[in-house]
């Protein structure tokens, strides 16, 4: 259902190093590339599922999780990330595709 790698379990040891480990969301982010799942410091709401894993309580809505599980969180070059079995279109919601002028950044981000 849900997995995460050591390294990435290092890297929210590290950031939680002597702080409370606060809930993380597992989400659904848009950007100019497309949408992802992304992880962010939320609260358990309604309708949410809480897994216990290595430590942290990860946060997700239900219907997200039936979507996409199985999903693991890993380290890339780029941090910490999620993948799953979603399969998200290339252009966000409303957007013009994956060039940046639809979303703002001036064009600087390809």
């Amino acid at each position: 259902m849900l997995k995460i790698t050591t390294e990435a379990k290092e890297v929210l040891d590290q950031h939680f190093d002597g702080k409370d480990k606060e809930p993380i969301r597992i989400y659904i982010a848009s950007a100019c590339s497309g949408s992802r799942l992304a992880l962010g410091l939320d609260a358990a709401k309604d309708g949410d599922e809480t897994i216990n894993l290595e430590g942290f309580d990860f946060v997700l809505d239900k219907d997200l999780l039936d979507q996409a599980k199985p999903m693991e969180i890993h380290l890339t070059p780029m941090g910490v990330e999620v993948s799953s079995s979603l399969v998200f279109d290339e252009k966000p919601e409303g957007g013009e595709g994956g060039g940046c002028g639809s979303c703002g950044c001036g064009g600087s981000c390809g």
